[in-house]
């Protein structure tokens, strides 16, 4: 193989030729791992190489021993540690450190990421224990390149997410900080040496916590920093107002004498900084302030109900702060770029949403402030001051007590709504968006008589005006239609009146042909708001409704035969999804209705029934129809399986007869591995077609089984979809009930290597995975043991030490969440339900389980739900009691 042929392809523009030069490099690595990592690391060593070789032979080395996703991190940091000899990593290292030295920066750079990546391996095994007084050193005494590439490395290290390596970060604390604020001081003449130094500073300010207790050396940190705020250079200046906002973060309780003497003017002149970077960041601080005290507010209030004494000290930052900070962010609002796309994050918005916070910190105090600024500008001929004014107006509906905006609100609406009419499309985009604000956290102040129809009309007509609008109308009238849904199962409610002539303008809005696609889809989202908060007098047009988004369904089939170009192919995929997913709404609807009014008349009862079965059959051909010729690595499968779900629940026992024609397309969503969400998708619909078939179902179970369990087995994605999976196991096994024998052993052996998995503590990005894993285990068990109390107790038996190993587990884990111990109550309360005599009544009485109740009952943020499932888990275990002391 020649390497430098192999590298230079890895960085071509075209796909094959870099998949296949990735597959070679695969195949070195395959054959002889040490001689591969020995060859990348002295061509990264190679000053006669070309710059981007050097650069491609550091990222293969890097991802060499770096991966996103835990497992595989895990596996490739193992090959390091055991595939390499001692002597070859020593000389890899060396390798690595020299490049650090090279004056070809992107070489150095590559070498960083590479250190970086053997630093997260070594450092918390003491392997490397020369790293961090080499590159002190370097900083201290090297040239400026060797200066920068160093400080990347440390950056590197820090940002780090891998727990092992920033616990044993601590221990650097002195040398990381040495070195970071050498280079970061005013004295260093290189700007961008100070630039990376100030990076690595932001990265390593969470491990320096030792040092930031001293007095002493906080002040020298704060006053390098505040003195990079003056820097001159916007890069330092920017990094280093990215400092003090992690500062605040992490050491609010440090900060009071620094805002009094410093950081209260310089971020107040930072955001008033030319250079946008700038600004936003120094804007930042004080977001971060917001949040920070906001935080405090709730622990201590937290604190408080508990009974607690000792409270997080709370120096009321930015109430103080808010008669010079507000008028700031107020005349930063008028500085809109009419050019942004509405994700850019530009200083005006940047000020938007702290002036947000403000409000939500400060309440009540901040609105004379604001409304002085509404009231000069709201009428202003330069349409930059009328949008901050409707703007700030917005920015302050949720903070201030609701009594104190109610007079408020009412009086600005109807200058808010004549505002929809202005010339400039920007001001009425944000005069929607505050109608949004309004309607989401005050819409009790708009009077349902006079003021909503003129609302709606406003809302509509600007969602249909432009679509630079078509966002803020669209969540205006989504949070109107939440808002004035009124109870659930109602038979009429304020938007009742509208509801017609609302979705008849949305149905005009969605066919336009002219309309732009972004309008459509937005849409169709208000039209599933609408439907979804419909009142039940205006169920016989939700159930017309369906009729014509079916309609429309079935005109879209035709047109998979004239798609000429990617772009017709996404249009189309997009309009489908809309219209199935406006299907599926509509079914919820009903279906809903119907379950609500089961006690209600027998005619509005019949007349449910007959607007949600007729239409099966109707549905499901044209949902067939599209699974047939929706093309691969389509969204519309998604939202397809969805709507099958709905209907599925709705129609129950009924549902049969589509299963032939339909499981097909399951079969293939099951096997495709490579569409992750596809395949999710298909596992929770296998669980809400068995439970609405019951044992109707047992004739798929074989299939579906099998199915599973090789998704299981993939190496690549079994794991991700595990918790599903076990989910679905239980689903099954209520489903089928004692029919699910036969699945028992293979299930209980997979839920019991399930159990061994244990949660890492440096994978955070991984507990919410590990929860769900072990709700599932408890799921599953459950549904095995529900289906088995109808007769065949016994086939438990083999299993029960396994499942209370396993409750023992959760319960001396404190990694727990509310759901996984409302399982764990469920399957203990089940268990005792289903041996009734005694037979485990010495396991019940453990006094784990016990604890473990008492626990769960006894936590006052728990649900209502949860506490009720550990009281009658308690009562099972009670009655298991009986039989110790009888006997």
């Amino acid at each position: 193989m020649n390497v430098n042929s192999v590298l230079e392809s890895t960085l071509s523009p075209d796909a094959a030729t870099r998949k296949n030069a990735e597959h070679q490099l695969s195949q070195a690595a395959e054959v002889d791992f040490s001689g591969y990592v020995t060859t990348l690391a002295e061509e990264l060593a190679n000053e006669a190489a070309q710059p981007h070789i050097r650069s491609a032979a550091g990222i293969a080395l890097k991802n060499s021993f770096s991966a996103r996703e835990y497992t595989r991190l895990r596996s490739l940091q193992q090959q390091w540690r055991e595939l390499l000899a001692v002597d070859t990593k020593r000389s890899v290292k060396a390798l690595a450190l020299k490049t650090l030295a090279s004056k070809d920066s992107r070489a150095g750079q590559s070498a960083a990421q590479f250190v970086a990546s053997v630093a997260a391996i070594e450092i918390p095994r003491n392997e490397w224990p020369e790293l961090m007084p080499a590159l002190v050193s370097n900083v201290g005494e090297g040239a400026a390149h060797l200066k920068q590439a160093s400080l990347v490395t440390i950056g590197f290290i820090c940002e780090s997410e891998d727990n092992d390596l920033r616990d044993s970060l601590v221990q650097h604390s002195n040398a990381i900080l040495t070195a970071v604020v050498q280079g970061a001081r005013k004295e260093e003449s290189d700007l961008d040496v100070r630039y990376a130094a100030i990076v690595a500073l932001s990265d390593s300010l969470e491990f320096v916590r030792t040092n930031f207790e001293n007095e002493g050396e906080r002040n020298y940190i704060m006053q390098v920093i505040c003195e990079a705020t003056q820097s001159g250079d916007s890069r330092i200046e920017s990094g280093a107002y990215g400092c003090l906002n992690r500062i605040m973060a992490l050491y609010y309780d440090k900060m009071r004498f620094y805002m009094e003497k410093a950081l209260f003017g310089l971020t107040i002149l930072g955001m008033k900084n030319q250079e946008e970077d700038v600004a936003k960041l120094a804007i930042e601080f004080w977001c971060t302030v917001c949040e920070e005290e906001l935080a405090i507010e709730d622990d201590n209030a937290l604190t408080q109900a508990e009974g607690g004494s000792e409270l997080r000290p709370y120096f009321n930052f930015s109430r103080v702060a808010a008669r010079e900070v507000v008028p700031v962010l107020l005349d930063l609002l008028a500085q809109q770029d009419e050019d942004a796309a509405d994700e850019d994050y530009n200083i005006s918005r940047a000020a938007y949403q702290c002036l947000q916070l403000f409000a939500q910190t400060v309440g009540g105090d901040l609105i004379q402030v604001v409304l002085g600024f509404v009231e000069l500008n709201l009428r202003h001929t330069d349409w930059h001051r009328r949008d901050a004014a409707v703007s700030a107006f917005g920015a302050i509906m949720e903070g201030p007590d609701e009594k104190m905006l109610d007079p408020l609100v009412k009086q600005a609406l109807p200058v808010l709504i004549q505002m929809m009419d202005d010339r400039v499309v920007q001001v009425k985009d944000s005069a929607a968006y505050t109608l949004g604000r309004i309607c989401e956290n005050v819409s009790e102040s708009i009077d349902p008589e006079t003021q909503l129809p003129s609302l709606v009309r406003a809302l509509f007509t600007g969602l249909s005006s432009n679509p630079k609008m078509a966002s803020s109308c669209c969540w205006a009238l989504m949070n109107l239609a939440d808002r004035f849904a009124g109870e659930p199962g109602c038979h009429v409610n304020p938007l009742s009146a509208h509801f017609q002539d609302s979705v008849t303008h949305i149905l005009g809005v969605t066919e336009s042909p002219e309309g732009d696609n972004q309008l459509r889809m937005a849409a169709y989202e208000v039209l599933n708001a609408f439907v979804t908060n419909a009142a039940n007098e205006s169920l016989p047009v939700v159930a017309k409704l369906s009729d014509v988004v079916l309609q429309r369904l079935e005109s879209t089939i035709p047109m998979q035969q004239q798609i000429v170009s990617v772009e017709d192919r996404i249009t189309l995929e997009e309009i489908q999804t809309s219209l199935t997913s406006a299907l599926l709404v509509s079914c919820h609807t009903l279906c809903y209705a119907q379950s609500l009014l089961l006690t209600k008349t027998k005619a509005i009862i019949q007349r449910l029934e007959g607007e949600i079965s007729p239409q099966a059959d109707r549905i499901m051909s044209v949902l067939l129809e599209i699974l047939k010729t929706v093309g691969p690595k389509s969204s519309v499968p998604d939202t397809v399986f969805a709507t099958v779900g709905a209907l599925a629940n709705a129609l129950e026992g009924d549902f049969a007869k589509y299963m032939d024609p339909f499981v097909p397309y399951l079969y293939n969503a099951l096997q495709t591995l490579e569409e992750p969400a596809l395949c999710s998708m298909a596992i929770g619909l296998v669980s809400d077609i068995t439970r609405s078939l019951g044992e109707a179902s047992r004739a798929y179970c074989d299939d579906f089984m099998n199915r599973l369990l090789a998704i299981l087995s993939n190496a690549s994605h079994g794991s991700q979809l595990r918790p599903a999976i076990l989910q679905c196991f239980g689903d099954m096994a209520q489903a089928i009930g004692p029919y699910f024998e036969k699945y028992l052993s293979v299930v209980a052996a997979v839920l019991n290597q399930s159990s061994t998995m244990t949660f890492h503590d440096g994978a955070f990005e991984m507990f919410d995975y590990f929860i769900s894993l072990r709700e599932g285990i408890l799921d599953a068990w459950d549904g095995a043991i529900l289906a088995m109390k109808q007769g065949r107790a016994q086939s438990l038996t083999p299993h029960v030490e396994s499942i209370f190993k396993f409750l023992h587990l959760v319960a001396q884990d404190p990694n727990r969440s509310e759901g996984l111990l409302r399982a764990a109550m469920g399957v203990i309360g089940d268990l005792a339900d289903t041996f009734t005599h005694g037979e485990y009544a010495g396991l019940f009485r453990s006094e784990w389980i016990t604890q473990l109740i008492k626990d769960v009952k006894s936590t006052q943020e728990f649900s209502t739900r949860t506490k009720d499932t550990a009281r009658w888990a308690r009562e099972q275990v009670k009655r298991q009691m009986t039989h110790i002391q009888s006997a």
